[in-house]
């Protein structure tokens, strides 16, 4: 989003967010609800068009990177030592983020699927997951950077789903589901290396095939 940078603007933003929430969660993400958080913080509709000139898009995009945030440092002070436990601990800890909220967070996701907000849910999801890699320390830079990153956003798109309808305070069949998703992506990520492997022993059929063609490799 294009935004004024500076603390009064971040400030003004969170503000906005904070009343936002309330009104969401009963009239979703509309004009109306700007206005009505903007009256709430005790901002100008100027001042509310200033620091969020996408609209309420603006303001979802704001919560769900303080989300990020807020999952970035429950990850840091997780004790869990396995990856496969730290990368599902990672994707609870990004949902709960929300936690309180869930109404207004369906209602969020909601806005995003309509035309103007796929792309930005898009960007969102994918943020989201880089946060979340990012914050386990993830060292690639290659292709696994992006595969990584593509898979886990399919992990949080589909369970947060589930987290929205999941009315125990536990989260137990987010969990569970949670915990399937994770099973299907290591076993994927078993086949791969598995495929890797196999594929770092076959020859060379390039240079077989041309020497095949120039004559190279013969016993003459």
């Amino acid at each position: 989003m294009t935004e004024t940078a500076t603390p009064r603007a971040d400030a003004a933003r969170h503000a906005l967010l904070e009343a936002a929430l309330m009104h969401a969660a009963f009239d979703g993400w509309t004009a109306a609800t700007l206005k009505a958080a903007a009256a709430d913080a005790g901002l100008s509709a100027g001042e509310a068009a200033l620091y969020c000139p996408g609209g309420v898009l603006d303001l979802i995009e704001t919560w769900s990177r303080r989300s990020d945030s807020i999952a970035a440092e429950a990850i840091a002070a997780d004790p869990a030592k396995r990856v496969r436990e730290r990368v599902t601990n990672g994707v609870m800890f990004r949902l709960d983020a929300m936690a309180g909220h869930e109404d207004a967070a369906r209602r969020a996701r909601a806005r995003l699927f309509l035309p103007d907000g796929l792309d930005r849910g898009a960007r969102l999801v994918w943020a989201s997951a880089d946060a979340i890699w990012r914050a386990l320390g993830d060292p690639s830079t290659d292709i696994n950077f992006y595969t990584k990153r593509a898979t886990l956003s399919g992990v949080l798109a589909t369970t947060q789903a589930i987290w929205l309808e999941d009315n125990d305070a536990d989260k137990a069949r987010t969990r569970a589901f949670l915990d399937r998703r994770i099973d299907g992506v290591m076993q994927f990520e078993k086949v791969k290396a598995r495929w890797r492997e196999a594929q770092a022993n076959l020859p060379d059929l390039a240079a077989l095939a041309g020497r095949m063609r120039y004559g190279g490799g013969g016993g003459r």
